[in-house]
């Protein structure tokens, strides 16, 4: 059963996610307060954490920056806030997706449901290994290898560099890397996009303002480059 931790100030809201989390098949905890949510965070197993942005105590992006640091662990953003400067910046720091308030629960649990489908493999995946130069998936164990090293990836961007290496060297639309990336489940603005990029670029590329691997074609989408210099 995955664990859910609900870092959120409104109690009765919070209560309300929680229940109707319960009647999905997830435990979830509670904790009103942002220095004490991180801190249950760390000292706990949860497999995605509900995060509200306007806390006591500690804030909630300083928090979905200290859970990335942690590990790839999902974060959804709640927020009161509709200005798309706060949700990028969300994006930036490791959200992985973002709820406006006020919302219905059914947008939240279709959310929570499709996050947790790309986190977790299949569990007939065949052992496969998909590589493009100095990067490579190993799908079967669900990590990202980097010049050697074992990279931490949250979902939507593994799903993301999991296409560009099935398709290295080709240019992949906007529209298609967020109809196959979500897969069909997408509930942001197309800047969404370009922030996951700018994140993987920073995980894999060498010099990420620099991209030499994820090369943008502008006006189209982008291209992964196995080798520097050729198609």
């Amino acid at each position: 059963m995955t664990k859910v931790l609900i870092i959120e100030d409104e109690r009765p809201m919070a209560e309300a996610i929680k229940f109707s989390l319960g009647k999905e098949g997830f435990e979830a905890d509670i904790v009103t307060d942002g220095e004490a949510g991180l801190q249950q965070f760390l000292g706990g197993d949860y497999g995605l954490v509900i995060l509200d942005l306007m806390l006591p105590n500690l804030d909630g992006l300083e928090i979905c920056k200290k859970v990335r640091q942690e590990g790839n662990t999902p974060v959804i953003i709640l927020t009161a806030k509709d200005s798309e400067v706060d949700k990028v910046i969300g994006l930036e720091l490791g959200a992985d997706d973002y709820v406006t308030k006020p919302f219905s629960m059914r947008e939240l649990l279709a959310r929570v449901r499709a996050l947790m489908r790309r986190a977790t493999p299949p569990a007939d995946e065949e052992p496969a290994l998909l590589e493009g130069g100095d990067v490579a998936i190993v799908l079967d164990r669900h990590e990202v290898v980097v010049r050697g090293r074992v990279v931490e990836v949250p979902p939507i961007e593994f799903r993301l560099l999991e296409l560009f290496l099935k398709n290295k060297g080709k240019v992949l639309s906007r529209d298609y890397l967020i109809a196959a990336g979500w897969r069909g489940e997408f509930y942001g603005q197309p800047k969404a996009l370009d922030v996951h990029i700018s994140r993987l670029r920073e995980k894999i590329e060498e010099e990420p303002a620099k991209a030499r691997r994820i090369i943008t074609v502008r006006g189209v989408g982008y291209r992964f480059e196995p080798r520097f210099g050729e198609k």
